[in-house]
């Protein structure tokens, strides 16, 4: 025996289980965007776009849980697809403001009411009232800081 901590079983995981449900989810999005060619990081950025309007990159990069640096490679390409634009402010040069196109918002709503589908059957299988205190759940779980804390205690480290 060693003097290891003991670990949650697997199943038990809150990670392994974070992942686990985000793949129950995000299988039959990835089936819904395979036949536009676009994928889910793309798919994330449209929609976005689509609902908050033009945007910083960082801005996007939050609000599309991507790294800035991913964000960074996929631009050019979904400009070239003609999905979104991007422009530079004249008052600072060193930023980048992305935009949807009309052919990605034509993407965008033409998987609208797939996507509603998707969600329309998670609500039924799974419940309204528990997806929305799942949904409040998760929010409460992001507004921890536990980066930089003393692991042991809990504590955030006084450095």
């Amino acid at each position: 025996m060693t003097d290891a901590p003991a670990f949650r079983q697997t199943r038990r995981s809150l990670p392994i289980a974070l992942l686990r449900a985000r793949e129950t989810v995000m299988g039959p999005l990835r089936d819904m965007l395979a036949s536009s060619g676009v994928n889910e990081q793309k798919w994330r950025v449209l929609r976005v776009l689509q609902e908050k309007g033009p945007q910083e990159l960082s801005q996007v990069a939050a609000e599309a849980v991507l790294l800035l640096s991913s964000l960074t490679r996929m631009v050019g390409p979904m400009v070239e697809e003609g999905l979104i634009s991007r422009t530079t402010p004249p008052e600072d040069r060193r930023k980048t403001v992305v935009a949807i196109t009309p052919a990605g918002l034509a993407l965008v709503n033409a998987h609208a009411g797939q996507s509603a589908a998707i969600l329309g059957r998670i609500e039924t299988e799974f419940g309204h009232d528990r997806l929305e205190q799942l949904l409040d759940l998760l929010e409460d779980l992001q507004k921890l800081e536990l980066r930089g804390g003393n692991v042991e205690t809990g504590r955030k480290s006084r450095r």
